[in-house]
């Protein structure tokens, strides 16, 4: 049953991507709000048929902790579903995200239009100097910038290291860090064509504001955001 399942979202979902794609960058001339409209409309969308088709419910923990102002959001990486519901949560951003994402007909078009800040993971300096440029102007502008620690998806039990690249932003900009923990995977797995039925909690954990942010230790700061992380994921189930 899960197979069928996870078939007819899986076709649903490879049908509207391109749809909402093409909305979002035909409504770029028009300005970055009205394209965000589309992206956050194709999240929803998403969210709806992984409930409709998958019997996946996703609810939502510490909105009480988003700042009022840009921020970097360090969030744990699991699988596609909370990239996919980014949108609908946080105000407008920008993620940084594999450069090859960007070759995808349609849809990477519409992730260049949006500004994704797109690195190479094979030149880790460069990466870094691009992440740091490209995000202090976007958070200078208003926007938030989402960062995954970890670099990529990790398995559920199996955490990668976390990476500076967000704390050192945050720390350049003089910005907050606002926490994101999750057990995404445990219902879409990485790299799974299966999605298995089950609730999904997305937590928020305390924003760190910017004063604290610039007078902790790079070292120090990493080392809390990664306990904090994985704690929380854990206590989720993921």
């Amino acid at each position: 049953m899960n197979f069928i399942r996870s078939t007819i979202f899986n076709l649903l979902f490879f049908a509207i991507t391109p749809l909402y794609s093409l909305l979002l960058i035909a409504s770029r001339p028009l300005g970055f709000t009205a394209s965000w409209f589309w992206a956050r409309q194709w999240s929803r969308a998403v969210l709806f048929l992984a409930r409709w088709c998958c019997g996946i419910r996703v609810e939502v923990e510490g909105k009480e902790h988003l700042p009022d102002e840009p921020c970097v959001v360090m969030a744990k990486h699991q699988s596609a579903l909370e990239t996919i519901a980014m949108p609908s949560l946080i105000p407008p951003y920008v993620w940084v995200l594999k450069r090859s994402l960007f070759y995808i007909p349609v849809f990477g078009w519409a992730l260049r239009l949006i500004n994704a800040i797109a690195i190479e993971f094979e030149h880790p300096r460069k990466a870094l100097k691009s992440v740091n440029e490209q995000g202090m102007r976007f958070l200078k502008e208003g926007r938030w910038v989402v960062i995954f620690p970890e670099g990529t998806r990790s398995p559920v039990g199996q955490p990668a290291p976390y990476k500076p690249g967000g704390v050192v932003l945050a720390q350049k900009a003089g910005v907050g860090i606002l926490p994101l923990a999750h057990n995404t995977g445990c219902c879409w797995g990485k790299r799974s064509y299966i999605k298995t039925p089950g609730l999904v909690r997305m937590r928020f954990l305390p924003y760190i504001p910017a004063d604290v942010v610039a007078n902790t230790s790079r070292k120090e700061l990493i080392a809390q955001l990664e306990r904090d992380i994985e704690q929380h994921t854990r206590e989720l189930g993921g």
